[in-house]
């Protein structure tokens, strides 16, 4: 049953954007207003009526804020960074839409005006990459004192940003004394829409220089260490923990296998075909692609293939997005995971059709994989709809495994 519109692909924008609530990040009934205001509209009208409601929040945050209310300021400002983003996510894909690029800088803002609200250290950090660039990331302490406590870096998925990770990650972890580092790799938030920065297969390149970024803090216990990654990072993370000797243990969720398994059965190839595939006449494709584009496709697969999937790997046809995609590979290295690893699968997310196999995988012979039903209302993509359940059950691991 829809929770905001009959319409799929505006159910799971607002559905997803319900996500947020969990944690401050959202109110329902500014989503169902919104919603109920956009009605049958089409994205023009889904873009202005999010950034109104996002606006307004800014224009209360500011007036909070000049009188003195930190906690009415920083929580309407959380709110606007959502709604900012939410309006932007129909409009993915090349050349950047300039609403796009208006709105993800409008969200930013509306983060870093939060941050110096909250009683807990927000810090928004850049660091160092390759050429000269740097990462966007958010630091949170677990208390502003400098003791070295356990540390999660996370990593990000395909379509989100550092400020949507906050809301999914950060609250959880700080109650229960973890630092946590937030961020963006190339392919995702800032370093895809204003920097043109795109996704890249060995992810172990982007990991490194955040752990050793992460090590460089006094704060941080390097004993404890920990990799996470939610969405497409639960298949970034693994690969790139099997590189990594300084981590304490894996995070996934949900755990992933390699992206040929999950892509060639689906193609509209024969048998032979696929087998061949990519050595096969790109043409073949074509009539795929030209579906893809049209009205007649489904829209939510339009834009995760054609919008968002061209875009972030920077590949102009669909051939060319499924060979680069057949090169994320965790196969050939999953056997060098050594740390403990924890594994999520969620029921009716095909996303995680592959945990079980990278469980098998797995070096490390502490390694778990925990299952989240639809009767526990944790059924979806990255349990969205049941946070609180899905954070207890891992934290639980993690606390024990670190423990131990």
């Amino acid at each position: 049953m829809p929770w905001l519109s009959d319409k799929p692909f505006y159910e799971n924008f607002a559905a997803r954007t319900l996500w947020s609530a969990n944690y401050g990040g959202a109110d329902f009934g500014e989503c169902a207003e919104a919603m109920q205001r956009i009605g049958d509209g089409d994205v023009t009208a889904w873009h202005h009526e999010w950034t109104a409601t996002a606006d307004r929040l800014v224009a209360e945050a500011e007036r909070s804020a000049a009188a003195g209310h930190r906690v009415s300021a920083r929580e309407a400002y959380l709110r606007a960074a959502t709604y900012y983003r939410t309006g932007y996510w129909p409009l993915f894909g090349t050349p950047v839409d300039p609403r796009l690029a208006a709105n993800f800088e409008r969200e930013a803002a509306a983060f870093a005006a939060a941050a110096p609200l909250w009683d807990t250290p927000v810090e928004l950090v850049e660091i160092p990459y390759e050429d000269g660039r740097t990462l966007p990331g958010v630091w949170l302490a677990a208390a502003g004192d400098g003791t070295p406590r356990p540390t999660i870096v996370h990593t990000n998925g395909y379509d989100s940003t550092v400020c949507e990770m906050y809301v999914s990650h950060g609250p959880a972890a700080l109650a229960r004394g973890y630092n946590l580092l937030l961020f963006d790799g190339p392919g995702q938030g800032r370093n895809l829409i204003r920097d043109d920065l795109k996704m890249r297969h060995d992810w172990e390149h982007v990991v490194r220089p955040v752990i050793d970024y992460v090590l460089e803090r006094p704060d941080v216990d390097a004993d404890k260490v920990v990799l996470a990654g939610w969405s497409f990072g639960g298949f970034l993370a693994p690969r790139a923990a099997a590189f990594e000797d300084r981590i304490a243990a894996l995070w996934a969720d949900p755990g992933q296998w390699d992206q040929t398994e999950a892509i060639i059965p689906r193609l509209p190839l024969d048998d032979d075909e696929k087998a061949r595939f990519p050595d096969i006449d790109p043409a073949k494709l074509q009539p795929m692609e030209d579906y893809l584009r049209s009205d007649k496709a489904d829209a939510d697969m339009r834009w995760r293939l054609i919008d968002r999937g061209l875009w972030v790997h920077g590949k102009d046809t669909m051939y060319d997005l499924i060979v680069e995609l057949m090169r994320y590979e965790v196969s050939s290295v999953a056997g060098d995971i050594a740390c403990p690893a924890l594994l999520t699968a969620a029921e009716g997310d095909p996303t995680s059709a592959g945990a079980p196999k990278l469980l098998d995988a797995i070096g490390s012979d502490r390694k778990a994989l925990i299952r989240f039903t639809a009767a526990e209302g944790a059924g979806g993509h990255c349990e969205g709809m049941a946070r609180r359940l899905f954070h207890q059950r891992c934290y639980d691991w993690l606390d024990e495994t670190l423990a131990a």
